[in-house]
């Protein structure tokens, strides 16, 4: 009785959970009995044979030409192939005096026109996977054109069904957005951020930890920013799915990789580190530790300014705090000018200009199409320009949204409004990250001349009390454009 291998397929993993291996099983079984055939080992794979590279195939090919076995039994033709590679070793095979049997085609591999109906029926089937993977193609790009991601949902994503968008995964959502808040500081490299994400619980959807790779990947994923990349061809279309970062945050994490922004590292937490400067030579004052207290001072050689400790520098912010928040008065004076401006005017200035510059971004886009139909630039070229003008637009399309999101709502700006009345509040219950980016937000100018600090209010605390919420209207008051503040009489406690 003649040996054979008997050799079953099919393309995934789900197909093999059905009865396509048993029926195959069973045809080649029933084939053997009728040709008196033993078959001494199964080989069974769950993966397409439109490529080669298929490593049980490729296993069963060896033992063949080592001669463990006469030849081999496949249930049909496209089980066995469906490139012409592979079709081109089942042939190498057959001229090594190896039988190579199909169990529902009566074809005598042997006989010159057996090879030739044998080898027009594997033409057909490679064509066949040529041809559906072309419209697989077709249609994949066409999801993307209607801004539906056709491939399985990143992470912090859910998948609904063909032809819907992603939605956001509420059980790994916030976890999501935290690792790209903690790389946008600056403060994390890919290792450490792994770290850090791994301790906090964020796993894959197989519910292992996510890897260092995983987060690379996400890090560098748009589609988190609304835009979604052909993986393949390596082009970029908008996306409908709701967003967990802007474009302005992608692009600088971007930044952040490529090393164009670093964020310099400092050995101790100091409150004020590099918020004030020395009013003599504008060097940065440098903090140091000395007998309990910490105390700033100028390094530049020759410079006279003298050191000053940080409780009286945080005693004139204080201070400084309380001096420019908002009163009441001032409150109800801006309410009653914001509604009379409102109705006047609302953002229509705002809306027209930032429409105007999208429609100038996508004419310069159907440009470029044009230009890359005539022939005048490359693909290179073409896919490139596309593609920042991708993010332009996106960028563009989210100004429009929070300009349409001030207009629509007054809920940010009773928000805004109640935190000017409370700027020296805040800051005495914030803790200290946060208290050094309220006097980086309140105070564009912090210095020190060896007696006074200066205080100058930032562009956002001057236009508010000019009236932020009044752009047309005039001053409420006069502003205080500079504080200047005595050291060697330390301000009261507000």
């Amino acid at each position: 009785m003649k040996q054979c291998f008997g050799y079953v397929r099919v393309s995934t993993v789900k197909q093999g959970e059905g009865v396509s291996l048993e029926a195959q099983r069973d045809a080649i079984e029933t084939f053997a009995r009728r040709e008196n055939i033993e078959i001494t080992e199964w080989f069974e794979e769950k993966e397409t044979a439109a490529k080669s590279g298929r490593p049980v195939f490729n296993a069963m090919v060896r033992q063949l030409r080592q001669g463990r076995a006469a030849g081999m039994i496949i249930h049909r033709i496209d089980r066995s192939s469906r490139n012409l590679k592979d079709w081109a070793t089942i042939s190498d095979l057959s001229d090594a005096g190896i039988d190579v049997h199909f169990a529902t085609e009566s074809l005598d591999f042997r006989s010159r026109g057996g090879r030739l109906t044998a080898d027009i029926q594997a033409v057909i089937a490679a064509d066949y996977i040529r041809n559906l993977s072309i419209e697989s193609r077709k249609g994949i790009n066409g999801r993307l054109k209607q801004g539906i991601y056709p491939f399985p949902a990143p992470l912090g994503y859910v998948n609904n069904g063909g032809g819907k968008p992603k939605t956001l995964d509420p059980i790994r959502v916030p976890l999501v957005k935290e690792l790209f808040r903690l790389y946008l500081s600056g403060d994390y490299s890919i290792r450490t951020l792994h770290q850090q994400m791994v301790k906090r619980g964020l796993t894959s959807r197989g519910g292992r930890p996510v890897s260092k790779r995983m987060v690379e990947n996400m890090l560098r994923n748009p589609f988190y920013c609304g835009l979604m990349r052909n993986g393949r061809t390596g082009e970029l279309f908008p996306g409908i799915h709701e967003t967990l970062i802007t474009t302005k945050q992608f692009q600088r994490i971007a930044d952040i990789k490529a090393g164009r922004y670093a964020k310099k590292q400092v050995r101790h937490e100091h409150l004020l580190r590099r918020l004030f400067t020395c009013a003599a030579c504008r060097s940065v004052l440098t903090p140091e530790r000395q007998k309990g207290h910490v105390y700033y001072r100028c390094h530049s050689i020759g410079c006279p300014t003298r050191t000053v400790r940080e409780e009286l520098l945080d005693a004139a912010i204080r201070y400084g705090l309380h001096r420019v928040q908002l009163s009441e008065a001032d409150r109800t004076t801006m309410d009653r000018k914001y509604e009379t401006w409102r109705a006047q005017h609302g953002f229509r200035e705002e809306l027209n200009s930032v429409d105007l510059r999208i429609d100038g971004a996508q004419a310069r886009l159907d440009r470029l199409t044009d230009l890359f139909i005539d022939g005048q630039i490359d693909q290179p070229t073409h896919d490139w320009k596309k593609e920042q003008l991708l993010y332009e637009l996106a960028t563009l399309r989210e100004d429009r949204r929070e300009i349409e999101n001030r207009t629509a709502s007054d809920v940010d700006r009773r928000k805004f409004l109640e935190l000017m009345k409370t700027l020296a509040e805040l800051y005495e219950t914030a803790n200290p990250p946060e208290k050094r980016a309220l006097v980086e937000n309140c105070f564009s100018n912090r210095s020190w001349d060896g007696k006074c600090v200066e205080l100058k209010p930032s562009e956002l605390i001057e236009e508010a009390r000019d009236g932020l919420c009044v752009p047309y209207g005039g001053a409420i008051r006069a502003t205080l454009r500079t504080l200047i503040i005595e050291l060697d009489n330390p301000p009261p406690r507000p």
